[in-house]
């Protein structure tokens, strides 16, 4: 009796071994698996991309509003991941689906999933210049800013000429052309701001809109920057002694409104009665004829002392400047002089080249 009970003890002891090896089997396979999918998913987070299609990088775009399923679709697109599952896993995981960038961005070749998320989330998008001209007008940077393919939108209402700062200004793909023009509004205003502190006592004008006017025919007569100064004495002189401006670049902006007219300006023209010619009207015209750049309008601020009333053309792309109208009469005579012998020489170049 004792016999069969000490085996039906051990039986019981044997299989109770039996269940707990294979529990013990079960939860071991069980962390098997799990360091699997975890050696897994740390592979596909952490391990190197597909190799680039073009080069040694790749330039990926986040537009605005893409969240990270679209994102990770846009990659596994552009053979940047290997799953894009797994990078949407990545996300949730670390928490960064509220976090991208928008622009674009360079991804070096065969970047992780993780890298690729550093870098649209913490990474500096890709930056492209926009360059607007000294003495450009509005209607030239509008046209310029309208046609750049980087910038997203339409363009804002025409502001006020003059109001718009001449300089590069760095754009991401995906920004606006409202934004940039409000930020070369912004840049002209506190241009002007700074400057008209440091305005000197007793200049011709008023306000700082007549000081960017009188600015912007400065920078028109001129692209000399060692010129500007000089130029801007003699306007600020003449309208202390009320003296008309005549300046060429004024009649031109009422003929096109600021575009290179190509030819000599007609006799017509400088008699032509309209708002911006300073041969007819006295002062100021209404408005800039172009966005003047920092230099002249420092230059209009604060102009040397100088007793000149006239300047023209030297031929050689400067200037020469006269106090007296006898002398600048000489000037002009000069100026002719060396304009018919270029026009001279001209034709004989023509000529040669008709000939061959």
């Amino acid at each position: 009796m004792d016999a069969a009970k000490e085996f039906r003890r051990q039986k019981k002891t044997e299989k109770r071994e039996k269940i707990r090896f294979f529990q013990r089997a079960g939860v071991l396979i069980i962390i098997a698996l799990v360091c699997i999918e975890i050696l897994l998913l740390l592979g596909l987070f952490f391990g190197p991309g597909p190799k680039a299609a073009n080069g040694d990088k790749s330039v990926f775009y986040v537009a605005s509003g893409d969240g990270a399923a679209k994102i990770a679709k846009n990659l596994g697109d552009g053979h940047l991941v290997r799953t894009p599952f797994a990078f949407k896993v990545l996300v949730v995981l670390t928490g960064a689906g509220s976090k991208f960038q928008i622009g674009e961005f360079e991804i070096p070749n065969r970047a992780s999933p993780s890298k690729i998320l550093r870098i649209l989330t913490k990474g500096a998008a890709i930056a492209h210049n926009v360059t607007i001209p000294e003495g450009w007008t509005n209607g030239m940077a509008y046209e310029r800013i309208a046609a750049n393919p980087i910038l997203v939108g339409e363009m804002p209402p025409m502001v006020r000429e003059g109001s718009l700062a001449a300089d590069t200004y760095q754009v991401q793909r995906g920004d606006t052309r409202a934004t940039l023009v409000n930020r070369m509004v912004q840049a002209q205003t506190r241009i002007i701001d700074e400057l008209w502190l440091k305005r000197a006592a007793n200049l011709p004008f008023r306000s700082k809109d007549e000081a960017i006017i009188l600015a912007s025919i400065v920078e028109k007569e001129t692209g000399k920057a060692e010129e500007r100064p000089k130029v801007a004495a003699v306007f600020v002189n003449r309208l202390r002694l009320g003296m008309k401006l005549q300046s060429d670049p004024t009649i031109i902006y009422g003929v096109t409104r600021g575009l290179p007219i190509g030819r000599k300006i007609l006799r017509s023209e400088i008699n032509q009665n309209h708002p911006w010619n300073t041969y007819v009207i006295a002062g100021l015209p209404p408005t800039p004829i172009a966005n003047p750049g920092r230099a002249s309008i420092e230059a209009v601020l604060n102009p040397p002392n100088s007793k000149d009333l006239f300047f023209v053309a030297d031929g050689t792309g400067g200037h020469v400047f006269a106090e007296t109208y006898a002398e600048h009469e000489r000037n002009v005579a000069r100026w002719r002089e060396f304009r018919a012998q270029s026009e001279i020489q001209e034709q004989h170049l023509e000529g040669a080249r008709g000939s061959k």
